[in-house]
């Protein structure tokens, strides 16, 4: 079994030579095309190398080594500098956990010396990791710490160890896709394909023919003969996105595949059998469908099988700081931007927003705003207006007063816990329980407050 390595170089030129050098000498290359692939490909997979292309013109580049590190802090991580041997930035890479620097020009005798030297890597993704962990950090932009959006993480780790039918709910923005691709990547099929087809954007049509094929000649304009999505996804998993919008017709094709798992091609006699894994997804009530005649009750519940509801932005609020800080620091880099930040005041805008669109019109606030300003700190003025004028809660004022006299009843360290858990509280409800933004009003660590929290056992019931 050859080694898996991880070849990351932002210049296309540079990135194609190293993948043809190691591909060359026995090992497996794997080129993402951007940061999300590279993390997703590291949470997928055990790389025996990760051979990292940078120029150190940039600070992000080390915060890049930074995030490599935590999240595989085993893999050897090779730089192969555009530094021109610069002493000092070898040293200061050397700090951050790199296991070796390759100036250029590249030795490639001694990078494959070294590569030769290391032990063959496993193909399979990693089964030891937690849920949370392991869908948390395969999709970056699908983070969470809410007790709504750990039940979901739950869920994906003990689905993706079947092969049963999937059902994931949710309104449109919510991020059901990533669910599915959380779902496959963690699953044994990881290794194959995830083909995603959405069922309300193609016409019925069309869509009959992306899903099983057609025959040349099978009707006017089919020149060739084409392979449907279930063909392609044997071995693998079909996403069936909106399957709500799909026409009654169709239903009954797509329940046979469920039932007997073969198909036809249009204009084909040729029986095709298929063993990829279906996963749906629907923004609409398929219960209310049903009733209404517009969708089949035996589809449904082979559909049905497991389903998972993803819960809208609006209901997990404690995760917008989370969200917000992934995008502003993606999109600064993506965009070549410098905002720092943003003020308590737009943090409390954003929070009580209600968020119809979900995550996706989170994401796209986020990217206009980070594009408008450009630099310093986001303040509610750079947000729409329909964000920045959503109401604004006062916070809770620590009680004030003269000192409590002190006599024998008093027990200081009583008193001091009992101020402590005061002033925590309310820092929390000022921040409407986002435990990072109530640290920095604070002045503490995030964790700090997390341990003080369990010490006073203190929960929202307690606001």
């Amino acid at each position: 079994m050859s080694t898996d390595v991880l070849v990351v170089d932002p210049e296309e030129k540079s990135r194609q030579e190293l993948v043809k050098l190691v591909s060359q000498n026995g090992f497996k290359p794997f080129a993402p095309i951007d940061v999300q692939e590279l993390f997703d490909h590291l949470a997928r997979r055990d790389f025996g190398a990760i051979l990292l292309g940078l120029t150190f013109r940039e600070e992000e580049e080390f915060e890049l080594i930074r995030r490599i590190r935590a999240q595989s802090p085993q893999v050897p991580i090779f730089i192969i500098s555009a530094a021109e041997g610069d002493v000092d930035t070898a040293v200061e890479v050397m700090k951050l956990g790199v296991t070796d620097y390759f100036a250029r020009p590249l030795n490639e005798d001694k990078l494959l010396a070294r590569l030769k030297s290391l032990p063959e890597s496993k193909k399979a993704a990693c089964p030891g990791k937690a849920a949370k962990e392991t869908v948390r950090y395969s999709f970056t932009s699908f983070i969470g710490e809410s007790e709504a959006m750990q039940k979901v993480f739950a869920l994906i780790h003990r689905v993706s160890k079947v092969d049963s039918t999937v059902l994931v709910y949710g309104e449109s923005g919510t991020g059901k896709e990533l669910v599915a691709r959380a779902i496959h990547f963690n699953s044994n099929r990881g290794d194959n394909q995830l083909i995603p087809i959405n069922c309300g954007a193609i016409p019925e049509d069309l869509l009959e023919s992306e899903l099983f094929g057609h025959e040349k000649g099978a009707f006017t304009g089919a020149l060739r003969t084409r392979i449907g999505r279930f063909e392609l996804a044997h071995k693998g998993t079909i996403f069936l996105d909106e399957i709500g919008d799909m026409s009654p017709t169709l239903q009954v094709k797509l329940l046979r595949v469920l039932q007997e798992h073969k198909f036809e091609r249009i204009g084909g006699v040729k029986t095709i059998e298929t063993d990829a894994r279906v996963i749906a997804a629907t923004h609409r009530n398929l219960e209310k469908l049903i009733a209404d005649g517009r969708f089949r009750e035996d589809l449904f519940y082979r559909l049905n099988v497991i389903p998972i509801l993803v819960p809208p932005l609006r209901e997990r609020k404690s995760d917008i700081a989370l969200m917000t800080a992934y995008f502003l620091d993606r999109f600064n880099r993506e965009k070549n931007q410098s905002v720092v930040g943003f003020s308590d005041q737009t943090m409390e805008c954003l929070i009580n927003y209600h968020w119809p669109g979900n995550v996706r019109e989170l994401e796209n606030i986020i990217e206009r705003v980070v594009i408008i300003k450009g630099e310093g700190v986001i303040e509610p003025a750079d947000l729409p207006e329909s964000i920045a004028g959503c109401q604004i809660s006062d916070p809770v004022p620590v009680a004030s007063g003269p000192p409590r006299p002190v006599d024998e009843d008093l027990n200081f360290n009583t008193a001091v816990s009992e101020f402590e858990k005061e002033l925590i509280l309310s820092a929390l409800h000022s921040t409407n329980w986002v435990k990072n933004q109530a640290a920095k009003k604070l002045n503490i660590k995030r964790t700090t407050l997390v341990e003080k929290m369990k010490k006073l056992n203190l929960s929202k019931d307690d606001d």
